[in-house]
């Protein structure tokens, strides 16, 4: 056993002591698994992507979101708990899910990387609407004085935050420290083409206003120069107030909106009466928080087919 992994292995040991008693030890399948590679427990979809591409096959990774499941309000359970405790990095995006928040506080606060400390986030505004000239209604004031925690859906951003996760498995892994910084430059370079392939393909669109089922598109808005009109604010689960349906129907007629957008984790019920009262259709734009737990396709296919999707509402040539 390297000098590397025996804090982590006397960690493991604790643990499953730990949770004996009732029952719940860790299991072999998650965190702690292999002993030549780096554990890394990701808080959703987009960081187990970002880690699985920069840590290839010197880590392990355990996502803590199952796909299907909707990643916000998760909860941990004690296996997930111990999870926390026994990876040598825990990768996750601080004030998104506040039970992930709690673990790595009292687990893991010494072997964590926060994305929040790495790309600053955007202000969260009400509805995700963000007209220059409004703002006595209230449209764009900040949602709580809250953050837009959805910075993966700008690429550009992403890759930075790659880069960083190399660095901090270079400082846990220093031996294999350059195989990472190379994997974090390759999947920069994609990242790079998937931007580009965006600005080239909504440069010259019929219309620029998105109207989504909850506002977690205003990274992509922004990086693209799309307008954001969301049914509710960041949360997927909160049910629009009727003043605020009745003012997104009125702004897509405004805009002639002819799509109106729900996502694979949510109801798209409420977009579906939207739709119906204004005359368009509906279509799926994932916010790439998960993966669906029948869909194939990773992190780049998904923004992919976003981008097929985005062409056809806005009528792009």
């Amino acid at each position: 056993m390297t000098a590397r992994t025996l804090p982590r292995a006397l960690t493991a040991a604790a643990t499953a002591l730990l949770f004996l008693a009732g029952g719940t030890a860790c299991s072999t399948s998650g965190a702690g698994a292999d002993p030549d590679r780096v554990d890394v427990v990701a808080a959703f979809y987009p960081l187990q992507y970002v880690a699985e591409r920069v840590g290839g096959d010197a880590v392990t990774v355990t996502n803590l979101a199952k796909p299907g499941a909707e990643p916000h309000d998760l909860e941990l359970n004690p296996r997930q708990v111990g999870q926390v405790s026994e990876a040598e990095l825990v990768f996750y995006l601080k004030g998104f899910q506040p039970a992930v928040d709690e673990a790595v506080a009292q687990n893991a606060a010494d072997r964590a990387l926060d994305v929040t400390t790495v790309v600053p986030l955007r202000d969260a505004t009400a509805g995700g609407h963000d007209h220059e000239h409004e703002g006595a209604d209230g449209h764009a004031e900040e949602e709580d004085g809250g953050k837009d925690p959805h910075l993966w859906l700008d690429p550009t951003r992403l890759a930075t935050v790659a880069d960083r996760l190399a660095e901090r498995l270079g400082a846990v892994d220093p031996d294999r420290a350059a195989d990472y910084t190379t994997r974090a430059r390759t999947l920069r370079g994609e990242l790079d083409k998937l931007d580009a392939e965006y600005t080239a393909g909504l440069k010259t669109c019929q219309r620029r206003e998105i109207v989504v089922s909850h506002a977690a598109f205003g990274y992509l808005a922004e990086r693209y120069r799309l307008e954001q009109i969301g049914l509710t604010g960041l949360t997927p689960d909160t049910e629009p107030a009727p003043q605020r349906l009745a003012e997104v129907a009125r702004e897509a007629r405004e805009h002639k909106a002819t799509t109106i957008f729900f996502e694979t984790l949510v109801s798209p019920k409420v977009a579906e009466t939207i739709a119906a009262e204004v005359g368009a259709k509906t279509a799926v734009l994932d916010p790439v928080e998960g993966l669906s737990v029948d869909g194939g396709g990773d992190y780049l296919s998904v923004m992919r087919t976003n981008l097929t999707t985005l062409r056809t509402a806005l009528g792009c040539s």
